[in-house]
């Protein structure tokens, strides 16, 4: 497939969203023509540089988006319902085919697409088992589509960085329950940008799939201790085994309300592994060299520090809370 050129028209959707939002950035800061697809075009004009479209279309509704990709080389599918109310596994697979059933009309060449780590022949939870269904489901429109899988995001604004920050600023004693201990392999926001632009010049003929994260595999508890470390705090964990998912998300909802209806799903999905089992992210693109987890929460924190996160994960998910 050709390296896309800055006059090549690049779709993306999900721009409203945490790492949609920073992706955004990052394309017009290199010079990309991009085409936002947005259900609330009036949220997003405001945000984009002069030179990027913003058009209206919502992947659940296969008729908004008729159009919406004529004219773009490659497209960024960054959705996922799992704030929505209902049925998100049946909205995620409904979504995905619409977008990409459109995709194959336009002639697009290739869908970048954002998944997540969990090996398939494990039981993984909805969440993350939708996650992967929605790839099956972009592959299957025939359209090439090279997906990345990936764990814990490090980064101000990120959904699991700011569950961690809440937990550890709020809390100085927790009642920790056993899925804080579960390995992840977490990925600085940065580094994950970084692989999500490396792959639109991806010379491959054929469908990918890279598992990326950093060179830390670490539990939730390490990385809340990591954070205190840097933070000053000195913070007492209690493990306690017979805290179930549905407690353990009634108690992320008292201690940051804004957890209250994501956080059984959010929890299912932490209770298992995520962590690499193949490494060719890193020798298709040695140019990357992800941070360790004390270099990415400090970068986090710094950003924290100096401005706002640029986008947050809650933005998103206030939006889909209004819309429902």
């Amino acid at each position: 497939m050709p390296t896309p050129s800055t006059t090549s028209l690049i779709l993306l959707t999900g721009a409203t969203g945490y790492i949609g939002g920073r992706l955004l950035s990052v394309l017009e800061s290199a010079g990309h023509r991009v085409r936002c697809v947005t259900r609330r075009p009036e949220a997003l004009q405001s945000c984009v540089e002069p030179t990027t479209e913003v058009v209206s279309g919502n992947v659940l509704d296969g008729d908004s988006l008729t159009g919406t990709m004529d004219g773009v080389e490659i497209a960024y599918y960054m959705v996922h319902s799992m704030g929505s109310k209902g049925d998100f596994e049946e909205q995620d697979r409904r979504a995905a085919h619409n977008f990409g059933a459109e995709a194959r009309r336009a002639g697009v060449g290739r869908i970048i697409y954002l998944g997540g780590l969990g090996a398939t022949s494990e039981e993984l939870s909805p969440h993350l088992r939708s996650r992967q269904e929605v790839a099956e489901v972009l592959r299957a429109s025939g359209v090439q589509v090279v997906e990345f899988r990936a764990s814990i995001v490090i980064g101000s604004g990120s959904l699991s960085f700011e569950m961690i920050r809440s937990l550890v600023e709020r809390l100085p004693v927790m009642v920790t329950p056993r899925w804080v201990n579960v390995i992840a392999q977490p990925i600085a926001i940065g580094d994950l940008l970084q692989y999500l632009s490396a792959a639109l010049d991806l010379k491959t003929d054929d469908h990918a799939i890279f598992e990326i994260g950093g060179p830390d595999a670490v539990s939730y508890g390490d990385l809340m201790r990591e954070y205190a470390r840097q933070r000053g705090l000195k913070r007492l964990m209690i493990p306690v085994p017979l805290l179930t998912p549905r407690l353990s998300s009634l108690w992320l909802g008292l201690v940051t309300p804004l957890y209250a209806r994501i956080g059984r799903k959010l929890i299912d999905s932490i209770r298992h592994p995520t962590v690499v089992r193949d490494d060719s992210a890193r020798q298709t693109f040695p140019h990357i060299r992800p941070q360790g987890v004390r270099e990415a929460i400090a970068s986090a924190l710094g950003n924290e520090d100096r401005e706002c996160a640029a986008t947050h994960w809650a933005d998103a998910y206030q939006r889909k809370s209004r819309d429902a």
